[in-house]
């Protein structure tokens, strides 16, 4: 087999620089671990920058997006019964789209099945060769057959768990972390959502987010330790947790109801230092991850795949380089922006184990400081809705 451009991982940012790929006349295979179904069960973000919203739009596939997804013009951060709202319209003179990461993920597996871009699904033993050099390769087994794959360019956009991280040297490559003590206990439940906007909740009873999918479809969660199990939390207690969170109108007020999935998710801040090795590009969770807490994780790899598609674009059709030789340092620079954001938002709305008072107080200061500065809420409103490309 022979392409323009392998793409390792099938996920929302590995097809969406297929996409844009395609879209100028850039031949890609799509090497993909799981199978369809499996890719398009995963429950993610939902929140979507204004940034990505004309991503997708640019890509062909916001059509779907447009009639069902919700605008959202602000939000909520609260700490107890103090509420400040966040009016990203008026700040920014832009909303963020509130549309699921399942949905958009389906979006582009329609528009590169409509393209006939090959898709391979059930991949296994994938190994990336001579990234450092002019010829790349890759080899994997599909429908238990060993394949060769060659290539101009290898994309990882294969998760923090795949290969393509591992395939740059562990000399060359350099690792920051911060794992956080604690965990997002997260449910799905057809109920009416609590507000018609989400709201972030720092209270005495620890983080919450009151978040949905649709006016019918909401997305809960609170803080829990590590050491919890999902079996450990039935519904009723979830529920009598979330309650304890939010502002006692809100909870009043909010429907419950069973849920349709549930699940745990540790927090945790990394970054891989560089994003390209020879003719190897990183993208998304394969080089950085952080808090679900700002609402960044697609939405960076979204910015990753703005500044490589181009970039390989131009050095294909153009050989023009300077794209891709400026891409790590390009894309890094964004990245740590981000992630001093999701850092700040999980500092300001978190219980820490062992804090002392003193870090209490501070949140309740700097809340009370974003309800009286409207600075400081315009400071917040640019990063949530996401900063330029």
């Amino acid at each position: 087999m022979k392409t323009q451009v392998a793409i390792i991982g099938g996920g929302p940012s590995g097809l969406l620089l297929s996409q844009m790929l395609n879209k100028a006349g850039v031949e890609t295979v799509i090497l993909e671990r799981a199978t369809r179904f499996h890719v398009l069960a995963r429950i993610r973000a939902g929140v979507l920058e204004a940034g990505t919203v004309e991503m997708l739009r640019a890509a062909g596939v916001a059509d779907r997006m447009e009639q069902e997804g919700t605008p959202h013009s602000g939000c909520y951060l609260t700490d107890d019964d103090l509420m400040v709202h966040i009016n990203f319209q008026e700040l920014t003179g832009k909303p963020v789209m509130v549309y699921g990461q399942t949905e958009v993920t389906a979006d582009l597996f329609e528009a590169q099945d409509a393209m006939g871009t090959p898709i391979l699904h059930e991949v296994s033993d994938v190994v990336i060769h001579n990234a450092d050099s002019s010829a790349p390769h890759v080899t994997f087994t599909h429908k238990g057959t060993a394949k060769r794959l060659d290539c101009a360019y290898v994309a990882g956009c294969d998760g923090f768990h795949g290969v393509s991280r591992q395939t740059i040297p562990a000399a060359k490559r350099r690792a920051f972390e911060r794992v956080y003590p604690f965990g997002w206990l997260g449910i799905l439940s057809r109920t009416k959502p609590a507000h018609e906007e989400l709201i972030y909740a720092n209270s005495a009873n620890g983080f919450a987010l009151a978040s949905m999918r649709s006016d019918t479809l909401s997305r809960y969660y609170v803080q829990v330790p590590l050491t919890d199990r999902v079996q450990d939390w039935s519904d009723a207690r979830f529920w009598g947790k979330l309650r304890s969170c939010l502002p006692g109108d809100i909870a009043a007020d909010m429907e419950t109801g069973p849920s349709i999935e549930k699940s745990i998710a540790p927090l945790r801040s990394f970054v891989n230092e560089p994003l390209r090795w020879g003719r190897l590009f990183l993208v998304g969770d394969a080089t950085h991850i952080v808090p679900p807490t700002g609402a960044k994780g697609l939405n960076l790899a979204v910015s990753d795949v703005y500044y490589l598609h181009s970039a390989l674009i131009d050095a294909l059709t153009k050989g023009d380089e300077s794209g891709i030789d400026a891409y790590s340092e390009r894309a890094l620079t964004r990245i740590w922006k981000a992630m001093r954001f999701s850092w700040q938002m999980t500092t300001m709305l978190h219980q820490f184990e062992g804090e002392d008072s003193f870090a209490a107080q501070m949140r309740k200061a700097t809340l009370r400081h974003l309800s009286q500065s409207e600075t400081a809420r315009r400071e917040l409103a640019e990063n949530y809705i996401g900063l330029p490309f």
